[in-house]
């Protein structure tokens, strides 16, 4: 690789972090406005007179949770529903019905926040469902992540209090105030951009052969902005946002890749805010940022080196890659699309090397937390900290306390449990698809291009991200199968709403407690020392569980 093409790649990349650290105050400064704002818009009392909802009421941890676990349940119902009722509704295209098995996953999967894909969309769904069903799902579920971070949010700000806010407003307001907005600027920029935005259906063109080719359009800025802005991921093309409709030049890749990024960097700002210490916003985010910019780091540096005979014999690791957006924008948006639990892509990742290709792979087993999802990356690595300052505080004889709140036994089980969860899943599921005989012999015969180690990588990086809610795929992978749409689905269900009841029962205990003052022996948690004893948590706890499973796939791949 010449040494323009490496400096390029380096300024794209350091232009990416400059912008967000010039977003961090303003937009993280805005969301915590947003949700300890007293007035409510005219348009968000309506909303509430129609939900039947009293705005200034506040809801335990307990109803709080019943709240989003029935609006998800109503999400789920609704968006299946769509998908069998295609065929008769209008701007289906023509397109039929989608069958059981991949609806129940479709819907799960935008629901969750994962937008998992096993299908074509441009060759399966009609305007309706991808604007009132998926785009739809795209907004509210990103709102449930932010709301269920704010929540926990409040538990730590809170004292003495028997409330965390009210599902239903904190929902609202994410919607209307910061999605609704700054998706209508993204979509806009997208489409100055040359993303496709109309309503055009099919359109026949000639081809240089003589023949004729259906050219597929469509309303695709507006769901590209949200996809990226709500870290979804679901894109109108199979190709994703490696499409050129979707993503037709480099700019608009690093354009996308900043709106994927902007509200989970800003998010650690209005933690700092509202819980009266602006350090330690400043100590999650350098957690954060240590680990994003190893990760990215580590697989630009890989797939650079190009590891493989073939990659060797075509002088770089281009397969899979837009000429477009080379190596360097590539791994940048798998990285970053990876860190955060959106899924997007603009190359294929089940084309990078064989230790390339495990780098997004470890960026979902930590957990997505650097910065993670909308909402979740947050309260995920909100859940880190309790865990480090325990840790932190047996190891130097500290006393184990967080923002003025004490760790007990009871934050200590939800967060042990919170960190088991994802896990479990991811090894459960794939264990199960190799271990029972009629389940292996399909998806080895059926599911499975690459057989051997590479196989195991496909089906093991299908888990990750369901469990987690990213879903990007090793695109080797056929997952449109009764057991993987079944599995992969309640993969995504379980991965994400345990661990929003566990963080929300967090949020509840936290809430109640009393202040406690600072003495000699509190850890302090705004310094370098807990950054990096927080950054090595999150590591550890991941090399632990995932390093067995990692040495029989792509480990083992990459070293022979």
């Amino acid at each position: 690789m010449d040494s323009a093409t490496v400096w390029t790649g380096i300024l794209q990349i350091a232009t990416v972090f400059l912008i967000l650290a010039l977003l961090y105050r303003p937009l993280g400064d805005g969301i915590a406005r947003i949700y300890t704002a007293d007035k409510n818009w005219r348009v968000e009392r309506g909303a509430y007179r129609l939900m039947g909802v009293d705005p200034g009421s506040e809801q335990t941890w307990q109803a709080y949770v019943r709240g989003v676990l029935a609006f998800s349940a109503v999400g789920v119902l609704f968006v299946y529903a769509m998908q069998r009722f295609q065929g008769v509704l209008p701007y289906s295209l023509g397109l039929p019905a989608v069958p059981e098995g991949l609806a129940f996953n479709t819907a799960v999967s935008f629901v969750t926040n994962t937008n998992w894909q096993s299908y074509s969309p441009e060759l399966t769904l009609g305007y309706t469902v991808q604007l009132a069903g998926l785009a739809v799902q795209n907004f509210v579920s990103a709102a449930v992540g932010i709301s269920v971070a704010i929540a926990l949010v409040r538990g730590f700000s809170r004292r003495g209090s028997a409330t965390i806010g009210n599902f239903w407003v904190d929902l609202t307001r994410g919607i209307t105030r910061l999605l609704l907005p700054l998706a209508l600027l993204s979509a806009i920029a997208l489409m100055i951009a040359g993303v496709v935005q109309n309503f055009n259906g099919f359109t026949e063109v000639g081809t240089i052969t003589g023949g004729t080719q259906l050219i597929p359009g469509g309303p695709i800025a507006s769901q590209e902005a949200i996809k990226e802005l709500g870290t979804n991921g679901g894109g109108f093309f199979n190709a994703n946002s490696a499409h050129p409709f979707e993503n037709p030049t480099p700019w608009s890749s690093v354009l996308e890749i900043l709106l994927l990024l902007a509200i989970p960097v800003a998010l650690p700002r209005a933690f700092g805010r509202m819980v009266g210490d602006n350090r330690q916003g400043y100590a999650i985010l350098a957690a954060m940022g240590s680990i994003a910019v190893v990760s990215i780091a580590a697989v630009t540096w890989l797939e650079s080196l190009g590891l493989g005979t073939a990659p060797q014999l075509a002088g770089s690791a281009m397969e899979g890659k837009e000429v477009r957006f080379g190596i360097f924008g590539s791994t940048l948006f798998a990285g970053a699309t990876t860190l955060t639990s959106t899924g997007a892509v603009n190359s294929m990742h089940d084309s990078y090397t064989a230790l390339g290709g495990m780098i997004p792979m470890i960026n979902m087993m930590l957990g997505e937390i650097a910065p993670g999802g909308v909402g979740s990356g947050l309260y995920g690595m909100l859940v880190l900290a309790v865990i480090a300052v325990f840790v932190g505080g047996l190891l130097v004889g500290r006393t184990p306390e967080y923002l003025g709140k004490k760790i007990g036994p009871t934050q200590i089980k939800l967060a042990s449990l919170y960190i088991l969860v994802t896990p479990t899943l991811v090894l459960t599921g794939t264990a199960l698809s190799f271990a029972i005989p009629g389940i292996r012999d399909d998806v080895e015969s059926t599911s499975i291009w690459n057989p051997g180690v590479h196989g195991l990588g496909e089906v093991l990086y299908a888990f990750t991200s369901a469990a987690n809610n990213n879903g990007s795929a090793f695109a080797g992978l056929t997952a449109n199968t009764p057991w993987l749409n079944t599995a992969l689905g309640v993969a995504m269900l379980l991965g994400r709403f345990i661990p929003i009841v566990l963080v929300l029962a967090l949020a509840g205990s936290l809430a109640a407690q009393k202040s406690v003052p600072s003495t000699m022996g509190t850890l302090p948690t705004h310094r370098p020392q807990f950054v990096g004893l927080l950054a090595v948590v999150a590591v550890v706890i991941t090399a632990l569980t995932y390093f067995p499973v990692l040495t029989l796939g792509p480990l083992a791949e990459g070293l022979v």
